[in-house]
């Protein structure tokens, strides 16, 4: 009853009252669909929902793909009909002598089928002159049966319109979807027709793409109810669509979607409308819910019924409201369309349609930049400051930022340079290989940071704990005084969220966007100047001099000398307590990253030098990994430990593992206890093997066999290290420094410069000079 006054109402009055008085039913019925609402989340409605929603979002996509697709192929059959080649000049041709029109017009069907993936076939049908059907080629209908098919076709009463038609006589149920255009184009008196017949295949393949779930079905119907395509092929009078249609026509509505119930197999159906030349048609998608959604059945009704009650109530009272509410906006529409009568359409599409289609190409172009820009913006800016453009001018330059829509008349140009450091003191939150996440996450902490207190500022992530941003700034303002408050401000939310340090290199600004790559890079190098302590630091190119520090960095010999030492004798927890204390020594004093990076580069290529004289290959026991490369890109000191522990001492004290028992190693570790403690002293060969209780023969090939070097060569080597650490570090003369070291002053001095290349006292002179 309810629907029927409605419907009496939409007669009398526009489409706009009629939306008017639904939107009233909906508003009136609030408190009732709040109560459905809660009643349906408690009884698991929303697990219903979401399914339901996201069939009838993909359907409405893929609909609207299969809208573009048909629209297309009438813009293009329209196109040719008026096209002067399908003029009147065709009418009593001559195909036979004027065989050349007839190959333009068989090239020019070819053309208009592959204009289209849906299109099978385009036709040319004259029925005056024999009849004659381009086919695309030329020949004369002389059946009967087909000829009255196709002068069917041109008894229709309009010019342009869709239809389904069995070209076939020997298969009448074998029918082509049809799109007729009679021509010429706007022609009263048409002559022939361009027939457009659609691929059943590849039209089910289309329509296969609105029932994703594999199941159920999707099809096309016309007002009337008439299926005119099928995605899984399934007979229109099969109890399934006839269920589905039955159920659209009791809808009402042009679109919408539903819930359909048939075999015990719960259905998620969306449809809506193609509108369509002098037609409308109606596309239909069901696809199979799962049984989880089974329980919500009862609850369902119960919702369905309760709400069903207040919209009765609601309803008389938003009829009421609706007449009154209508009137101002009756008297508006009669002002707009200059004192007319108020269409039985909605009024805003009358006012909508004059200026709609001359905007539309401008929007759709508009949008489409819209969502590119971003990416081409964060592409040019790679491209910018890496140095890729550096062949462009600087007129041309800023001609691509004001094309990208940059404010750069009157600006001046700062690049930031960060660095997130701490990632190590992370573990328990994020894991190795977690750098890129960390990064996304501090990258999008700054920039939205950025974006507050900067007009213009464009984020770079480099996806390795680091980043770069461009800042625009205005001429007439210090950059320092913009500038280092945000630095403050993205130091203090790293600090809090992340758990992490932040170093910042500002970069001296430029008003040359040519300069940019040069300052970028400057910025990008200043980070390996900072301070090599876990704290934040912000590093301004302006007015700082990284280059220059207050005191040489000392390289711990000493300690090198004893990791190697603990690395050789098979003592791991020495050497890793060794390695930090090394790290802990390269970084005091205010050290710069950039110098310990060096120093553990320079350990790094004496553990790998002590390993290739014990005799095992570097290249086999890192397993090809270039840890050069590795330590170079790491900034952590806790990583740093993490490398040499996992990938140089551990694979080293397992390979001498394999290569040596227990008892052999341990006595070669007295061994070269013994000659650190005495190389000052006269040793050789028997009294250290006396020392250790065995023989000089097994001695000798012993230590050969665990350390890779002979004993002599061993002692030569300690001695000849210590040697070095007294001309370095004492100002002892040459004597003493050989009666120290356990030689005589000449042999001193030969075997020194052996070893070394220079004298000692060239040695001294060469390290005192540095």
């Amino acid at each position: 009853m309810f629907g029927w006054g409605i419907r009496r109402l939409s007669a009398r009055q526009s489409r706009h009252y009629r939306n008017i008085l639904i939107l009233l039913l909906i508003i009136a019925a609030v408190p009732g669909l709040i109560l459905g609402a809660v009643l349906h989340e408690v009884a698991g409605g929303l697990v219903e929902r979401e399914l339901h929603a996201r069939h009838v979002k993909q359907i409405a996509q893929r609909a609207h793909n299969l809208d573009e697709t048909l629209s297309n192929i009438e813009l293009t059959l329209t196109h040719w009909a008026f096209d002067p080649k399908f003029d009147y000049s065709l009418s009593g041709h001559s195909f036979v002598t004027g065989f050349e029109r007839a190959r333009d017009i068989t090239k020019t069907l070819i053309v208009m089928a592959g204009s289209s993936p849906l299109a099978k076939k385009v036709e040319l049908y004259l029925p005056e002159d024999g009849p004659l059907l381009f086919s695309p080629e030329y020949w004369r209908v002389d059946r009967r049966e087909e000829k009255d098919a196709y002068d069917y076709i041109m008894k229709a009463g309009t010019l342009t319109y869709w239809g389904e038609y069995a070209y076939d006589t020997s298969r009448p149920y074998n029918k082509d979807l049809t799109l007729v255009h009679h021509i010429p184009g706007g022609s009263p008196d048409p002559f022939g027709a361009l027939i457009v017949r659609l691929d059943n295949q590849k039209l089910s393949g289309l329509l296969q793409t609105m029932a994703p779930y594999g199941d159920g079905e999707s099809f096309l119907m016309s007002k009337s109810g008439d299926i005119m395509a099928t995605a899984y092929g399934h007979d229109p009078a099969s109890p399934f669509i006839r269920t589905l249609r039955d159920r659209i026509r009791t809808e009402g509505a042009l679109d919408g979607d539903f819930f359909l119930t048939l075999d015990k197999t719960k259905y998620t159906v969306s449809y809506g409308t193609l509108s369509r030349i002098n037609d409308e048609w109606i596309y239909v998608s069901a696809s199979p819910i799962s049984s989880i959604t089974a329980p919500v059945v009862t609850v369902s009704r119960w919702i369905l019924a309760l709400s069903g009650a207040v919209l009765l109530v609601a309803g008389l009272l938003a009829w009421l409201a609706s007449r009154r509410l209508y009137s101002p906006i009756e008297r508006l529409v009669r002002v707009l369309l200059g004192g007319k009568a108020v269409a039985s359409e909605d009024e805003f599409k009358l006012i909508e349609r004059r200026w709609l289609d001359l905007n539309r190409e401008s929007r759709e172009l508009q949008t489409k930049l819209d969502r590119q820009l971003p990416n081409v913006k964060e592409g040019f800016l790679h491209q910018l400051l890496q140095g890729y453009l550096s062949s462009y001018s600087e007129a041309d330059l800023l001609d691509r930022m004001r094309h990208y829509r940059w404010e750069v008349d009157d600006r001046q140009f700062v690049v930031l340079f960060m660095r997130l450091t701490g990632f190590s003191g992370l573990e328990g939150r994020f894991s190795s290989g977690d750098e890129g996440l960390v990064t996304f996450a501090g990258v999008n902490m700054i920039e939205e940071l950025a974006h507050q207190r900067f007009e213009q500022a464009d984020v770079m992530n480099f996806h390795d704990l680091t980043a770069g941003i461009l800042l625009i700034l205005p001429n007439d303002r210090p950059v320092l005084e913009m500038v280092v408050p945000f630095c403050d401000e993205a130091t203090q939310a790293v600090n809090q969220l992340l758990r992490m340090r932040l170093t910042i290199a500002i970069g001296r600004p430029t008003r040359l966007v040519s300069d940019l790559p040069m300052r970028f890079e400057e910025a990008r190098q200043a980070v390996s100047f900072r301070v090599f302590e876990s704290r934040n630091q912000v590093l301004d190119l302006e007015s700082a001099r990284l280059t220059e520090e207050a005191s040489e960095p000392r390289y711990p010999f000493t300690l090198e000398r004893e990791i190697i030492q603990a690395m050789r004798t098979g003592r791991t927890d020495e050497a890793d307590r060794l390695l930090a204390l090394f790290l802990d020594t390269l970084s005091e004093g205010g050290a710069k990253e950039i110098d310990v990076q060096q120093g553990m580069l320079h350990l790094l290529g004496s553990l790998q030098h002590a390993i290739m004289l014990s005799g095992i290959n570097p290249s086999k026991l890192f397993k090809g990994v270039n840890l050069y490369e590795r330590l170079s890109s790491i900034r952590e000191p806790g990583r740093m430990l993490s490398l040499f522990r996992e990938r140089v001492l551990k694979p080293y004290q397992a390979e001498l593992e394999s290569r040596s028992d227990g008892h052999v190693k341990k006595m070669i570790e007295q061994a070269m206890i013994y000659l650190q403690e005495n190389y000052s002293h006269d040793i050789s060969l028997d009294n250290c093997a006396e020392h250790i209780g065995t023989n000089p023969f097994f001695l000798s090939k012993a230590f050969k066999q665990v350390t890779g070097k002979n004993f002599i060569d061993y002692l030569t080597e300690l001695r000849m290290e210590r040697a070095k650490e007294l001309l370095r570090e004492s100002d002892l003369k040459i004597n003493d420094v050989a009666v120290r070291v356990g030689y005589q002053h000449s042999y001193f001095n030969r075997i020194f410069k052996k070893q070394e290349g220079v004298t000692p006292t060239q040695y001294r002179e060469l390290n005192r000079a540095t």
